[in-house]
């Protein structure tokens, strides 16, 4: 039963009185900045890669943007699962059994070489469906090969998530963040060099582009493993004696992990096929919703660390069997969330008309897109609101359920509402990509609730904490 309507003893003005703590607030602060950054950059790699191929030629930027459709899900699904790195280690940290964390890596490390040799298979496999649909030869052979060269990074980019998750959970977000802001150089001379063939480096396009990207896929595993020599890492039992491959382990990690990688990857392919949807209702609807939605996700990246942060303290709080302690951190997160949420809404709401000049210079594109910010104003709440109440159930390992929530929200109830909106069905007021917009807020309403319901209850259910553990 996903929605349990009784709550007794529900009271938010009387819980956040009790439980919310500057102690946390200032751990959320320290935690959470770093992980902000790295968000950031993520997204500024994402940012060179369009720009620089596009700036090569439109087809280059057209099998960039195909080869990234499927090179980035297969990944953010695979990261997703190994995402169960980080309140294993949390929940060990707070039980002090912190020299346990290594041994954890390493079958984090195995299920990841697994994970990854599959998501490499399966790339390969994607890319001979191309030619089923009516796209253009060369940017086809773009976006195999920007494919054929960014899948040797895979795994080793894969290795790099896992070891910086195992960092985050022994709270040392700051290192991985360094690294990436080193990758994230790097990433922009090597795009220079191999789209453009500069410095005596072969000129190959957006092909060049893949060839980038796994070189600094390889330079941050290598990065990741050279900062495994530090001493929280060693006193975390990293560097001791290297077990064989235990099964048992290995399916535990999946198990937690699988249903985030699963709730990720479809809100991820959520927004794929509204795009796809919302791309034949003409070039200015779909420019409007690329630039909307390139907002949001800027907007996003503070929720998400937030989210993070949320996980390692309350698996911090819970493997320390302090569960008032874990109630404290939510509810102290809840009310940042809601701050943060009320001041970004004010502030796109009051520059709604500009915001869209940043991506475009065409004034259909700039009108629609300032409408389209208001719904983002209008979200805000929710969407910071699901991403931490997600990040909590992560800390408690309580992932099963919870995955169902973006398959309801976003598919069950926001797809079927956007189109019957959007394209006018059943006698429905066409409303054309409003009508898609108008359905994100009533979804992610659905799955912040659904998340605030199967916290409320786990957070007070002591059996369920501990058999979820398993400490």
């Amino acid at each position: 039963m996903l929605v349990e309507p009784s709550l007794p003893g529900f009271r938010p003005i009387a819980l956040v009185a009790e439980h919310f703590s500057w102690r946390f607030a200032k751990r959320f602060v320290s935690l959470g900045t770093p992980m902000m950054a790295t968000q950031f950059f993520y997204m500024a790699m994402g940012f060179l890669d369009t720009a620089m191929a596009g700036h090569y030629s439109a087809e280059d930027l057209a099998g960039v943007t195909l080869g990234s459709n499927i090179l980035w899900p297969v990944y953010m699904l695979i990261s997703g699962i190994l995402l169960a790195i980080t309140p294993i280690t949390a929940q060990l940290v707070g039980a002090q059994r912190n020299r346990e964390v290594g041994a954890q890596l390493h079958q984090g490390l195995y299920a990841t070489a697994l994970l990854g040799a599959i998501g490499v298979a399966v790339i390969f496999v994607a890319t001979s469906f191309f030619d089923v649909f009516p796209i253009d030869d060369q940017v086809i052979e773009i976006a195999t090969g920007y494919l054929s060269a960014a899948a040797l990074g895979l795994v080793p980019g894969l290795m790099y998530t896992t070891m910086r998750y195992g960092s985050e959970g022994l709270a040392h977000p700051v290192e991985p963040m360094l690294l990436v802001g080193t990758a994230l150089i790097l990433n922009g001379l090597l795009n220079w060099g191999f789209i453009y063939g500069k410095w005596g480096l072969p000129e190959l396009g957006g092909a060049g582009c893949g060839v980038a990207t796994a070189i600094v896929m390889w330079f941050e595993a290598f990065g990741m493993l050279a900062l495994t020599r530090l001493r929280y890492f060693r006193a975390a039992g990293f560097w001791r004696k290297l077990k064989a491959p235990d099964v048992a382990t290995m399916r535990e990690i999946v198990r937690i992990g699988l249903p985030i990688g699963i709730g990720s990857f479809a809100g991820m392919g959520f927004y794929t096929v509204i795009s796809f949807a919302i791309g034949t209702l003409g070039v200015i609807p779909l420019a409007a919703h690329s630039v909307a939605t390139n907002i949001a996700w800027a907007t996003f990246v503070i929720p998400i660390a937030i989210g993070s942060a949320t996980t390692i303290l309350v698996g911090n709080e819970v493997g320390a069997n302090d569960l008032r302690g874990a109630r404290s951190v939510v509810v102290t997160g809840l009310v940042i969330s809601a701050f943060y949420a009320l001041t970004i809404s004010i502030l796109l709401l009051a520059l709604r008309n500009q915001v869209g000049m940043i991506y475009s210079s065409d004034p259909a594109v700039v009108s629609m897109t300032a409408s389209l910010v208001i719904f983002i104003a209008l979200y805000q709440l929710a969407d910071d609101s699901q991403g931490l109440l997600m990040g909590a159930l992560r800390g408690y390992k309580d992932t099963s359920v919870a995955m169902t929530y973006p398959l309801i929200g976003y598919w069950l109830i926001a797809l079927p509402i956007g189109c019957l909106m959007g394209f006018g069905w059943f006698g429905v007021p066409e409303l054309g990509v409003y009508g898609f917009w108008i359905a994100l807020p009533v979804g992610l309403t659905v799955i912040a609730t659904l998340a605030a319901l199967r916290l409320y209850r786990t957070s007070r259910d002591e059996n369920r904490i501990h058999a979820l553990a398993g400490l």
